[in-house]
């Protein structure tokens, strides 16, 4: 299951067969959009709804299956139940008749290894209240206050709410700036796309078009040009562009044709700042330099497409990487979110596509191993950006009192 490019916040809701998840679903969203019965395992795939919970805002719920399923059929769909939790940015965890147990344990863990934010709600408390000492034993295996709730009588539903609010993460809902905090309404932005063999036919690649819908959005005006006509326009037109974007794979080109006092970047790390993990690929990047022999090196590419003679993430990066470190090194290529072929701790850098199809989300939990293991991480144009020797400058616009690598201006 993917998220795509729906970015309203993902919550989960899980928790054992018939313990009212989707009535709890129902009730959030206010309607009957969730099928309910008496039976257990009415719900067996994950199931996303798109809905406005009042008071908080436009959500997708993600209804699963029990995680207590048994056989053979039953661990399929427990295990689509926890691919779920790659998507996710909230869960919700129901329990009921004042039980806990393993699958519910378990759970948790599993939370807590994704860094997932949940609250653990204490459902059909029309039918049994959760007693004082459930309520102490969730306190000390949690780690969390058990949120007294029925879906039948809606108690607490405003508490619930509130804990919704507070707990799921701010970056869920907010969309940051994608280019928007660097200029201001009227000023020309240039673009720079080349339209090569990767180019797909008819379009712009998804960033691009990001990119250009995000100028407009602030009042200003976008120049779309292809690498080998910037020179002439700048000479002709004499504008002055308040910021340039380029596809890394004509940064050199681009440093040479626009002017050192214009900020110059690249869509890659333009999405690096937007949802990747910017200040770890900062502080990864570098780690270039100090590849060895022998050293391994895992690209993520979170997308699939067609791959070309001359792919950046399989053919090109390995080469550049290679050519400036003089090092002979070893490459893996992983595509979509497919597991890496080898254990995270074996590599020596891991570097990530711009992740323009995947979320926030997504590249956090895709990256986490390896920063959880100590492996520097980095994203493709800033890895470009390095080799080519013009890194500084192209994260210079979304980086305040950067300290220069001293080398690479």
């Amino acid at each position: 299951m993917s998220k795509g490019r729906d970015a309203k916040p993902h919550i989960g809701i899980f928790g054992r067969r018939n313990n009212g998840k989707s009535s709890l679903i129902n009730c959030l969203a206010g309607q009957d959009i969730a099928i309910v019965s008496e039976h257990a395992g009415t719900t067996t795939d994950p199931v996303k709804k798109s809905f406005e919970i009042t008071g908080f805002g436009p959500v997708i719920l993600i209804d699963t299956a029990g995680i207590d399923d048994s056989g053979e059929l039953g661990l399929k769909r427990v295990d689509r139940t926890l691919k779920t939790l790659d998507i996710i940015d909230l869960a919700l965890l129901v329990v009921t008749d004042n039980t806990w147990g393993d699958p519910e344990e378990e759970l948790a863990g599993k939370f807590r290894s994704g860094d997932i934010p949940f609250i653990i709600i204490h459902n059909k408390s029309d039918l049994q209240k959760p007693s004082g000492e459930f309520m102490k034993k969730i306190k000390a295996v949690a780690g969390t206050d058990l949120l007294e709730f029925s879906a039948a009588d809606r108690r607490n539903f405003e508490e619930l709410i509130d804990r919704i609010r507070e707990t799921i993460p701010e970056h869920s809902y907010r969309t940051p700036a994608l280019l928007g905090d660097l200029i201001n309404r009227g000023d020309a932005v240039i673009l720079i796309t080349p339209v090569d063999v990767e180019a797909p036919e008819g379009r712009l690649i998804l960033p691009q078009v990001q990119a250009i819908r995000d100028i407009l959005d602030n009042d200003a005006v976008a120049i779309v040009l292809k690498e080998r006509e910037v020179d002439a326009f700048l000479n002709r037109t004499k504008i002055r562009p308040a910021l340039a974007v380029t596809d890394s794979q004509v940064f050199v080109k681009a440093d040479a044709s626009i002017p050192k006092d214009i900020p110059l970047t690249s869509f890659s790390i333009m999405l690096a700042r937007f949802k990747g993990d910017f200040e770890s690929y900062l502080k990864g990047t570098p780690k270039i330099s100090e590849l060895k022999d022998g050293d391994r090196i895992l690209l993520l590419e979170s997308c699939t497409h067609h791959v070309a003679c001359d792919d950046i993430g399989r053919t090109k990066i390995p080469r550049w990487i290679t050519n400036f470190t003089g090092k002979k090194l070893g490459f893996d290529v992983v595509a979509g979110l497919d597991s890496p072929p080898r254990p995270i701790a074996d590599y020596s850098l891991v570097i990530q596509c711009g992740g323009c199809m995947i979320t926030r989300k997504q590249i956090h939990n895709r990256l986490l191993p390896a920063i959880r293991a100590g492996v520097p991480v980095t994203n493709y144009g800033m890895a470009i950006a390095y080799v080519m020797g013009i890194y500084d400058r192209a994260v210079a616009p979304f980086v305040k009192n950067h300290e220069t690598t001293g080398n690479y201006l």
